[in-house]
């Protein structure tokens, strides 16, 4: 059974050819990272696998609803408190999932009737990361997920993509972190990079 199949994508941003020649598979209890420097693709990559904009060229085969996007942006309501938030996020998603569980697993339950504006930053980025866990959607697509983790956050976020692993789902993870995801393969995204089309010499049709 596989959960997400890419077969030779091509990607854009702002129109300009990014990426090209992307292929992966995914099944149950498969973990991809995603590598290159700034600039990239890799969040290009991943706002395309999560349906946010179409690709140049290429297949991706999933089931929408079997995604789950975690960008840059924490996607919170300041005036919601850490527990709302998470109920908001499961009756968007269709699920039932209480937030007691999850928010114990990033160790932030104390602070459920917190708003969340006044979290700091590494708790508004644990608190963002808690909503997959509501979402009840087996593959997560994960944008630089560790950005304001302190060491304590980071463990406790690879221990929940391991077990998240280990119930079945999958993940697709753009980091410069070691997670602990053994066996878990790389994707170099540079070799992908698009090339600009070289302007025709002297003499050449236009």
């Amino acid at each position: 059974m596989t959960l997400l199949s890419v077969s030779d994508l091509a990607c854009a941003r702002g129109g300009v050819p990014v990426l090209r020649g992307v292929s992966f598979a995914l099944r149950p209890g498969e973990a991809l990272i995603l590598r290159g420097p700034n600039g990239s693709g890799k969040t290009t990559l991943l706002r395309t696998l999560a349906g946010l904009q179409p690709p140049l060229a290429g297949r991706i085969a999933a089931d929408p609803d079997s995604l789950a996007y975690a960008a840059h942006s924490d996607g919170l309501k300041p005036a919601l408190t850490a527990a709302e938030n998470l109920a908001f996020w499961a009756a968007v998603y269709g699920n039932r999932a209480g937030p007691a569980a999850a928010l114990s697993a990033f160790g932030i339950a104390a602070l459920a009737t917190r708003r969340a504006g006044d979290l700091s930053a590494g708790q508004k980025r644990r608190l963002a990361l808690a909503r997959l866990l509501v979402t009840g959607r087996p593959v997560w697509l994960l944008d630089e997920p560790t950005v304001s983790l302190d060491a304590e956050a980071v463990a406790r976020f690879a221990d929940v993509v391991r077990g998240h692993l280990a119930g079945g789902g999958a993940a697709v993870i753009a980091t410069h972190i070691a997670l602990g995801l053994d066996g878990a393969p790389v994707l170099d995204l540079a070799p992908h990079r698009a090339l600009p089309e070289a302007a025709p010499a002297f003499g050449d049709d236009w």
